[in-house]
Protein backbone atom coordinates (compact mmCIF):
# COMPACT_ATOMS: atom_id res chain seq x y z
CA UNK A 1 0.00 0.00 0.00
CA UNK A 2 1.33 3.48 -1.12
CA UNK A 3 1.01 6.33 1.63
CA UNK A 4 1.46 9.90 0.16
CA UNK A 5 1.03 12.81 2.86
CA UNK A 6 0.51 16.36 1.23
CA UNK A 7 1.70 19.41 2.98
CA UNK A 8 2.85 22.78 1.96
CA UNK A 9 2.83 26.23 3.08
CA UNK A 10 -0.23 27.87 4.56
CA UNK A 11 -3.11 28.53 1.38
CA UNK A 12 -0.84 26.64 -1.31
CA UNK A 13 -3.50 24.57 -2.76
CA UNK A 14 -3.06 21.58 -0.31
CA UNK A 15 -6.04 20.13 -0.20
CA UNK A 16 -6.63 20.66 -4.24
CA UNK A 17 -2.91 18.95 -4.73
CA UNK A 18 -4.36 16.13 -2.44
CA UNK A 19 -7.59 15.69 -4.47
CA UNK A 20 -5.85 16.04 -7.84
CA UNK A 21 -3.43 13.19 -6.81
CA UNK A 22 -5.28 11.00 -5.44
CA UNK A 23 -7.73 11.80 -9.00
CA UNK A 24 -5.12 10.80 -11.20
CA UNK A 25 -4.13 7.52 -9.42
CA UNK A 26 -7.61 6.23 -9.75
CA UNK A 27 -7.70 7.21 -13.50
CA UNK A 28 -4.85 5.10 -13.64
CA UNK A 29 -7.24 1.86 -12.02
CA UNK A 30 -6.07 2.02 -8.24
CA UNK A 31 -7.88 2.43 -5.70
CA UNK A 32 -7.91 5.51 -3.68
CA UNK A 33 -8.73 6.43 0.14
CA UNK A 34 -8.36 10.54 0.52
CA UNK A 35 -8.47 11.64 3.58
CA UNK A 36 -8.75 15.00 5.19
CA UNK A 37 -8.77 16.91 8.22
CA UNK A 38 -10.49 19.74 7.07
CA UNK A 39 -14.20 20.40 8.19
CA UNK A 40 -15.04 23.29 6.18
CA UNK A 41 -15.93 23.45 2.56
CA UNK A 42 -13.30 23.40 1.01
CA UNK A 43 -12.88 19.53 0.15
CA UNK A 44 -16.51 19.25 -0.60
CA UNK A 45 -16.19 21.90 -3.09
CA UNK A 46 -13.02 20.60 -4.73
CA UNK A 47 -14.17 17.23 -5.02
CA UNK A 48 -17.46 18.23 -5.83
CA UNK A 49 -19.09 15.62 -3.75
CA UNK A 50 -20.29 16.51 -0.09
CA UNK A 51 -18.12 14.65 2.94
CA UNK A 52 -20.16 13.69 5.30
CA UNK A 53 -18.76 14.73 8.71
CA UNK A 54 -18.06 12.52 11.95
CA UNK A 55 -21.03 10.86 14.23
CA UNK A 56 -21.44 13.78 17.03
CA UNK A 57 -21.78 10.61 19.43
CA UNK A 58 -18.54 8.87 18.18
CA UNK A 59 -19.60 6.33 16.85
CA UNK A 60 -17.80 6.19 13.55
CA UNK A 61 -16.34 2.73 14.00
CA UNK A 62 -13.16 3.94 11.87
CA UNK A 63 -11.14 7.20 12.71
CA UNK A 64 -13.17 8.89 9.69
CA UNK A 65 -16.67 9.21 8.90
CA UNK A 66 -18.12 7.27 6.36
CA UNK A 67 -16.20 7.80 2.84
CA UNK A 68 -18.10 8.21 -0.03
CA UNK A 69 -17.22 7.56 -3.39
CA UNK A 70 -16.41 11.05 -5.41
CA UNK A 71 -15.23 9.46 -8.45
CA UNK A 72 -15.02 6.06 -9.78
CA UNK A 73 -12.19 4.38 -7.75
CA UNK A 74 -11.97 6.91 -5.50
CA UNK A 75 -13.48 7.45 -1.71
CA UNK A 76 -12.89 10.42 0.81
CA UNK A 77 -13.70 11.11 4.18
CA UNK A 78 -12.89 13.53 7.06
CA UNK A 79 -10.39 12.36 9.93
CA UNK A 80 -12.77 12.11 13.14
CA UNK A 81 -10.73 14.12 15.48
CA UNK A 82 -13.49 15.45 17.59
CA UNK A 83 -14.49 11.51 17.88
CA UNK A 84 -11.09 9.83 18.35
CA UNK A 85 -10.35 12.65 21.54
CA UNK A 86 -13.90 11.66 22.64
CA UNK A 87 -12.89 7.92 22.29
CA UNK A 88 -9.36 7.88 24.22
CA UNK A 89 -10.77 10.14 27.05
CA UNK A 90 -13.62 7.45 27.98
CA UNK A 91 -11.20 4.64 27.49
CA UNK A 92 -8.42 6.59 29.77
CA UNK A 93 -11.05 7.46 32.36
CA UNK A 94 -12.53 3.67 32.38
CA UNK A 95 -9.19 2.17 32.94
CA UNK A 96 -8.34 4.96 35.80
CA UNK A 97 -11.17 4.80 37.91
CA UNK A 98 -9.49 3.46 40.95
CA UNK A 99 -6.78 5.67 40.21
CA UNK A 100 -9.03 8.51 40.48
CA UNK A 101 -11.25 7.09 43.47
CA UNK A 102 -7.70 6.77 45.00
CA UNK A 103 -7.36 10.69 44.81
CA UNK A 104 -10.74 11.61 44.59
CA UNK A 105 -11.25 12.97 41.97
CA UNK A 106 -14.72 13.01 39.54
CA UNK A 107 -14.86 11.45 36.37
CA UNK A 108 -15.46 13.62 33.32
CA UNK A 109 -19.11 13.20 31.98
CA UNK A 110 -19.64 12.40 28.29
CA UNK A 111 -20.89 15.84 27.70
CA UNK A 112 -17.73 17.63 28.67
CA UNK A 113 -15.43 15.63 26.87
CA UNK A 114 -15.00 18.37 24.22
CA UNK A 115 -11.65 18.24 21.77
CA UNK A 116 -8.57 19.96 23.37
CA UNK A 117 -5.54 21.64 21.02
CA UNK A 118 -3.52 19.10 19.92
CA UNK A 119 -6.04 16.27 19.43
CA UNK A 120 -5.99 16.92 15.75
CA UNK A 121 -2.23 15.34 15.52
CA UNK A 122 -3.41 12.03 17.13
CA UNK A 123 -6.67 11.47 15.26
CA UNK A 124 -4.46 11.96 11.82
CA UNK A 125 -2.18 9.04 13.60
CA UNK A 126 -4.74 6.72 14.11
CA UNK A 127 -6.20 6.72 10.94
CA UNK A 128 -2.93 6.56 9.24
CA UNK A 129 -2.87 3.29 11.34
CA UNK A 130 -6.53 2.31 10.56
CA UNK A 131 -5.97 2.52 6.69
CA UNK A 132 -3.48 0.05 6.82
CA UNK A 133 -4.45 -2.30 9.17
CA UNK A 134 -7.89 -2.29 6.66
CA UNK A 135 -5.62 -2.80 3.33
CA UNK A 136 -8.82 -2.24 1.16
CA UNK A 137 -6.88 0.31 -0.59
CA UNK A 138 -3.72 0.40 -3.12
CA UNK A 139 -3.21 4.24 -2.43
CA UNK A 140 -4.01 6.33 0.89
CA UNK A 141 -3.92 10.18 -0.23
CA UNK A 142 -3.93 12.28 3.34
CA UNK A 143 -4.21 16.29 2.98
CA UNK A 144 -1.90 17.27 5.95
CA UNK A 145 -1.59 20.10 7.97
CA UNK A 146 0.35 23.31 7.22
CA UNK A 147 4.10 22.25 6.79
CA UNK A 148 5.94 22.97 10.38
CA UNK A 149 2.47 21.29 12.11
CA UNK A 150 2.92 18.43 9.80
CA UNK A 151 6.58 17.91 10.33
CA UNK A 152 5.85 18.41 14.24
CA UNK A 153 3.03 15.45 13.34
CA UNK A 154 5.14 13.03 11.93
CA UNK A 155 7.88 13.18 14.86
CA UNK A 156 4.58 12.47 17.08
CA UNK A 157 5.16 8.79 17.52
CA UNK A 158 8.82 8.85 17.97
CA UNK A 159 8.66 11.25 20.61
CA UNK A 160 5.44 9.80 23.06
CA UNK A 161 7.26 6.58 22.62
CA UNK A 162 10.06 8.05 24.04
CA UNK A 163 8.51 9.82 26.99
CA UNK A 164 6.88 6.42 27.62
CA UNK A 165 9.68 4.61 28.05
CA UNK A 166 11.22 7.16 30.49
CA UNK A 167 8.04 7.68 32.65
CA UNK A 168 7.58 3.71 32.86
CA UNK A 169 10.47 2.09 31.84
CA UNK A 170 10.83 -2.03 32.02
CA UNK A 171 12.49 -2.48 35.44
CA UNK A 172 9.47 -0.16 37.31
CA UNK A 173 7.05 -1.87 35.64
CA UNK A 174 8.15 -4.87 37.09
CA UNK A 175 6.79 -3.93 40.58
CA UNK A 176 2.91 -4.43 39.38
CA UNK A 177 3.47 -7.89 41.11
CA UNK A 178 3.31 -6.21 44.26
CA UNK A 179 0.62 -3.88 43.85
CA UNK A 180 -2.17 -6.35 45.26
CA UNK A 181 0.33 -7.06 48.68
CA UNK A 182 0.96 -3.12 48.62
CA UNK A 183 -2.76 -2.56 48.92
CA UNK A 184 -3.80 -4.64 51.86
CA UNK A 185 -0.71 -3.48 53.48
CA UNK A 186 -1.57 0.50 52.91
CA UNK A 187 -5.52 -0.36 53.21
CA UNK A 188 -6.51 1.62 50.03
CA UNK A 189 -6.72 0.22 46.52
CA UNK A 190 -4.04 0.77 44.04
CA UNK A 191 -3.79 1.54 40.41
CA UNK A 192 -5.73 -1.09 38.42
CA UNK A 193 -3.99 -2.83 36.38
CA UNK A 194 -5.88 -1.46 33.42
CA UNK A 195 -4.17 1.88 33.67
CA UNK A 196 -0.63 0.71 33.40
CA UNK A 197 -1.72 -1.97 30.32
CA UNK A 198 -3.32 1.46 28.77
CA UNK A 199 0.71 2.34 28.64
CA UNK A 200 1.75 -0.88 26.91
CA UNK A 201 -1.26 -0.59 24.34
CA UNK A 202 -0.38 2.82 23.97
CA UNK A 203 3.19 1.80 23.02
CA UNK A 204 2.69 -0.91 20.66
CA UNK A 205 0.00 1.63 18.88
CA UNK A 206 2.51 4.40 18.38
CA UNK A 207 4.79 1.96 17.41
CA UNK A 208 2.56 0.74 14.53
CA UNK A 209 2.49 3.81 13.71
CA UNK A 210 5.63 5.05 13.55
CA UNK A 211 6.41 1.95 11.15
CA UNK A 212 3.12 3.12 8.50
CA UNK A 213 5.38 6.77 8.87
CA UNK A 214 8.46 4.73 7.91
CA UNK A 215 7.46 2.86 5.72
CA UNK A 216 9.06 2.19 1.93
CA UNK A 217 5.43 2.91 0.45
CA UNK A 218 5.23 6.28 2.88
CA UNK A 219 6.44 9.54 1.39
CA UNK A 220 5.58 13.06 2.04
CA UNK A 221 4.36 15.46 -1.39
CA UNK A 222 4.67 19.32 -0.87
CA UNK A 223 2.88 21.53 -2.10
CA UNK A 224 3.37 25.71 -2.85
CA UNK A 225 2.47 28.72 -4.45
CA UNK A 226 5.71 29.76 -6.35
CA UNK A 227 7.07 33.16 -5.11
CA UNK A 228 9.71 34.34 -3.24
CA UNK A 229 8.96 33.28 0.69
CA UNK A 230 7.84 30.16 -0.61
CA UNK A 231 11.42 29.66 -1.74
CA UNK A 232 12.65 29.99 1.85
CA UNK A 233 9.90 28.73 3.80
CA UNK A 234 10.22 25.40 2.10
CA UNK A 235 13.94 24.89 2.75
CA UNK A 236 13.06 24.21 6.22
CA UNK A 237 10.38 22.17 6.54
CA UNK A 238 12.21 19.75 3.41
CA UNK A 239 15.29 20.04 6.75
CA UNK A 240 12.53 19.02 9.22
CA UNK A 241 11.11 16.18 7.13
CA UNK A 242 14.93 14.93 6.56
CA UNK A 243 15.65 15.08 10.06
CA UNK A 244 12.83 12.97 10.90
CA UNK A 245 13.78 10.39 7.73
CA UNK A 246 10.85 11.43 5.78
CA UNK A 247 11.14 10.79 1.83
CA UNK A 248 10.11 13.17 -0.24
CA UNK A 249 8.42 12.38 -3.72
CA UNK A 250 7.54 15.94 -5.16
CA UNK A 251 7.08 19.04 -4.95
CA UNK A 252 3.65 20.59 -6.36
CA UNK A 253 4.12 23.91 -7.47
CA UNK A 254 0.08 24.73 -8.08
CA UNK A 255 -1.61 27.82 -9.52
CA UNK A 256 1.25 27.94 -12.05
CA UNK A 257 0.13 31.29 -14.29
CA UNK A 258 1.18 30.64 -18.14
CA UNK A 259 4.10 31.96 -19.29
CA UNK A 260 4.86 33.48 -23.13
CA UNK A 261 3.56 36.60 -24.70
CA UNK A 262 0.12 36.25 -23.07
CA UNK A 263 1.00 38.81 -20.44
CA UNK A 264 3.14 40.98 -22.46
CA UNK A 265 0.09 43.72 -22.35
CA UNK A 266 -0.70 43.52 -19.34
CA UNK A 267 2.19 45.15 -16.73
CA UNK A 268 0.51 43.80 -13.24
CA UNK A 269 0.21 40.59 -14.73
CA UNK A 270 3.94 40.03 -15.99
CA UNK A 271 5.10 41.50 -12.59
CA UNK A 272 3.30 38.36 -11.46
CA UNK A 273 4.22 35.62 -14.32
CA UNK A 274 7.55 37.10 -13.25
CA UNK A 275 8.47 36.86 -9.95
CA UNK A 276 6.83 32.95 -10.44
CA UNK A 277 9.06 32.35 -13.22
CA UNK A 278 11.76 33.26 -11.16
CA UNK A 279 10.98 31.20 -8.25
CA UNK A 280 10.17 28.00 -10.33
CA UNK A 281 13.55 28.50 -11.60
CA UNK A 282 15.14 28.49 -8.36
CA UNK A 283 12.90 25.63 -7.15
CA UNK A 284 14.20 23.72 -9.61
CA UNK A 285 17.54 24.40 -9.03
CA UNK A 286 17.48 22.87 -5.61
CA UNK A 287 15.33 19.82 -6.19
CA UNK A 288 15.90 18.61 -9.09
CA UNK A 289 19.52 18.02 -8.28
CA UNK A 290 18.45 15.68 -5.49
CA UNK A 291 16.43 13.52 -7.54
CA UNK A 292 12.59 15.46 -6.74
CA UNK A 293 10.30 15.57 -9.20
CA UNK A 294 8.55 18.87 -9.55
CA UNK A 295 4.93 18.87 -10.98
CA UNK A 296 3.45 22.03 -12.00
CA UNK A 297 -0.49 22.49 -11.44
CA UNK A 298 -2.01 24.94 -14.15
CA UNK A 299 -3.65 28.35 -13.04
CA UNK A 300 -7.62 27.82 -14.02
CA UNK A 301 -8.18 31.50 -13.54
CA UNK A 302 -10.47 30.38 -10.79
CA UNK A 303 -10.42 28.57 -7.73
CA UNK A 304 -11.26 24.66 -8.77
CA UNK A 305 -14.49 23.26 -7.56
CA UNK A 306 -15.94 19.97 -8.83
CA UNK A 307 -14.99 16.68 -11.05
CA UNK A 308 -14.29 19.23 -14.28
CA UNK A 309 -11.82 21.56 -13.10
CA UNK A 310 -10.32 18.71 -10.68
CA UNK A 311 -9.84 16.68 -14.12
CA UNK A 312 -8.44 20.07 -15.95
CA UNK A 313 -6.00 20.16 -13.34
CA UNK A 314 -4.75 16.62 -13.61
CA UNK A 315 -4.94 16.70 -17.30
CA UNK A 316 -2.70 20.00 -17.13
CA UNK A 317 -0.13 18.61 -14.41
CA UNK A 318 3.28 18.19 -16.16
CA UNK A 319 6.01 16.78 -14.30
CA UNK A 320 9.64 17.20 -14.86
CA UNK A 321 12.67 15.14 -13.11
CA UNK A 322 16.15 13.62 -13.18
CA UNK A 323 16.09 10.56 -15.51
CA UNK A 324 17.49 9.47 -18.84
CA UNK A 325 20.37 6.75 -19.04
CA UNK A 326 21.55 5.69 -15.45
CA UNK A 327 18.90 7.99 -13.95
CA UNK A 328 21.35 11.07 -13.81
CA UNK A 329 21.28 12.48 -17.29
CA UNK A 330 19.14 14.65 -18.89
CA UNK A 331 15.41 16.04 -18.55
CA UNK A 332 12.52 14.33 -18.81
CA UNK A 333 9.44 15.08 -19.03
CA UNK A 334 6.88 13.15 -16.63
CA UNK A 335 2.80 12.82 -16.96
CA UNK A 336 1.69 14.93 -14.13
CA UNK A 337 0.75 14.22 -10.39
CA UNK A 338 0.64 10.22 -10.77
CA UNK A 339 4.66 9.87 -12.04
CA UNK A 340 5.65 8.54 -8.17
CA UNK A 341 2.71 6.55 -7.50
CA UNK A 342 2.94 3.17 -9.71
CA UNK A 343 5.95 2.66 -7.54
CA UNK A 344 5.44 -0.52 -4.57
CA UNK A 345 7.37 0.69 -2.48
CA UNK A 346 8.03 4.34 -3.41
CA UNK A 347 9.65 5.30 -6.77
CA UNK A 348 10.91 8.55 -5.13
CA UNK A 349 14.48 9.39 -4.33
CA UNK A 350 15.87 7.00 -1.63
CA UNK A 351 16.85 9.20 1.21
CA UNK A 352 20.68 8.92 1.89
CA UNK A 353 21.87 6.21 4.39
CA UNK A 354 22.62 7.83 8.16
CA UNK A 355 26.73 6.06 7.67
CA UNK A 356 29.24 6.27 9.74
CA UNK A 357 32.84 6.70 7.81
CA UNK A 358 35.70 5.29 9.29
CA UNK A 359 38.85 7.77 8.94
CA UNK A 360 40.66 7.17 11.87
CA UNK A 361 43.71 6.35 9.97
CA UNK A 362 43.59 9.47 7.79
CA UNK A 363 42.44 12.35 9.98
CA UNK A 364 42.05 10.00 13.68
CA UNK A 365 37.87 10.66 13.58
CA UNK A 366 34.74 8.69 12.72
CA UNK A 367 32.18 10.68 11.09
CA UNK A 368 29.01 10.28 11.13
CA UNK A 369 27.13 11.96 7.54
CA UNK A 370 23.00 13.11 8.56
CA UNK A 371 21.75 14.30 5.37
CA UNK A 372 19.92 17.27 6.10
CA UNK A 373 19.13 19.27 2.67
CA UNK A 374 17.95 22.87 2.98
CA UNK A 375 19.06 23.28 6.34
CA UNK A 376 20.75 26.12 7.30
CA UNK A 377 24.19 26.55 9.08
CA UNK A 378 23.08 29.11 11.75
CA UNK A 379 19.67 26.81 12.58
CA UNK A 380 21.11 23.76 13.65
CA UNK A 381 21.47 23.05 17.17
CA UNK A 382 23.48 20.01 18.61
CA UNK A 383 23.94 18.73 21.73
CA UNK A 384 25.46 15.37 23.54
CA UNK A 385 23.31 13.59 25.93
CA UNK A 386 25.17 10.23 26.82
CA UNK A 387 24.51 7.65 24.31
CA UNK A 388 22.07 10.14 22.39
CA UNK A 389 22.83 13.62 19.90
CA UNK A 390 19.99 15.73 20.07
CA UNK A 391 19.95 17.67 16.74
CA UNK A 392 18.11 20.40 15.94
CA UNK A 393 17.09 22.27 12.86
CA UNK A 394 15.04 25.61 13.61
CA UNK A 395 11.94 24.41 15.22
CA UNK A 396 12.10 20.83 14.77
CA UNK A 397 14.46 18.55 17.24
CA UNK A 398 15.04 14.79 17.32
CA UNK A 399 16.95 12.99 19.59
CA UNK A 400 19.27 10.15 18.01
CA UNK A 401 20.41 7.10 19.68
CA UNK A 402 24.19 6.86 19.03
CA UNK A 403 25.49 3.95 16.77
CA UNK A 404 27.50 1.78 18.83
CA UNK A 405 31.01 2.72 17.48
CA UNK A 406 29.94 6.06 18.54
CA UNK A 407 29.69 5.66 21.88
CA UNK A 408 33.20 5.52 22.92
CA UNK A 409 34.17 8.76 21.50
CA UNK A 410 33.62 12.14 22.12
CA UNK A 411 32.28 14.70 19.25
CA UNK A 412 34.98 16.85 18.20
CA UNK A 413 33.65 18.99 15.90
CA UNK A 414 30.88 19.35 13.01
CA UNK A 415 29.98 21.25 10.20
CA UNK A 416 27.53 21.47 7.49
CA UNK A 417 28.95 20.41 3.78
CA UNK A 418 26.75 19.85 0.50
CA UNK A 419 23.09 19.63 2.43
CA UNK A 420 24.70 17.07 5.59
CA UNK A 421 25.52 17.68 8.77
CA UNK A 422 28.52 15.68 9.03
CA UNK A 423 29.53 15.22 12.97
CA UNK A 424 33.07 14.38 14.16
CA UNK A 425 33.80 11.88 16.55
CA UNK A 426 37.04 11.23 18.13
CA UNK A 427 38.04 8.09 20.25
CA UNK A 428 38.07 8.74 23.86
CA UNK A 429 39.95 5.82 25.96
CA UNK A 430 38.50 7.00 29.20
CA UNK A 431 35.07 5.81 27.66
CA UNK A 432 36.01 2.79 26.46
CA UNK A 433 35.67 -0.58 28.85
CA UNK A 434 37.60 -1.29 31.20
CA UNK A 435 38.90 -4.53 31.80
CA UNK A 436 40.08 -6.16 35.30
Amino acid sequence: MRTVLVTGTGGAGRTTAAAATALAAARRGRRVLLLTTDRGPAPDAVLGTALPLPPADGTAGAPWARPVEAAPGLWAARVATGEHFQDRARDLQERGASLFDLLGATPLDPEELTELPGAEPLAVLAALRAAHTAAAWDLLVVDMPPAHETVRLLALPEQLRRYLRRLLPAERQAARALRPMLAQLAGVPMPAQRLYETAERWEAELAAVQDVIEAGGTTVRLVADPGPLAVDALRLTRAGLALQGCRLDALVANRVLPAGDGAAGDPWLAGLVAEQQTALKALYEEYLIDGVTLCELPHLGRDPRGHEDLGALVDGAASTTIGGAGGTVGIVEGEGLADELDGWPATGPEPDAWTVEDRLAADGVLLWRLPLPGADRDALDLIRRGDELIVGVGPFRRVLPLPSALRRCTVSGAGLRDGALCVRFTPDPALWPRTV
